[in-house]
């Protein structure tokens, strides 16, 4: 299995030194609270169906919850995961 890197606003994972799946957001401050906004989710043609987007949502929303971040979901597909998890779905604003 792929191990997941992190980048500038994203989460991503190799194959033979191509990204094969990645997973942007972008950071922002309203009203006082830290948040971030999950704007995609890539999962390259052939990858699909082995979890490496369900693996890089929850990379997202344990970054959030260490530095203590809401989430919102543009991405629906991100959302989706969220929603159905008992662990993260209190991040999503």
């Amino acid at each position: 299995m792929a191990k997941i890197k992190a980048g500038t606003n994203q989460f991503y994972m190799e194959e033979n030194g191509e990204v094969i799946a990645r997973i942007e957001y972008i950071p922002s401050d309203h009203d006082g609270k830290k948040q971030i906004t999950i704007t995609h989710t890539i999962v390259n043609e052939g990858h699909n169906g082995k979890g490496l987007g369900k693996q890089l949502v929850n990379q997202v929303a344990e970054y959030a919850k260490t530095n203590q971040l809401n989430i919102i979901a543009e991405c629906s597909y991100a959302k989706k995961v969220l929603e159905k998890s008992e662990e993260y779905k209190d991040l999503l604003l």
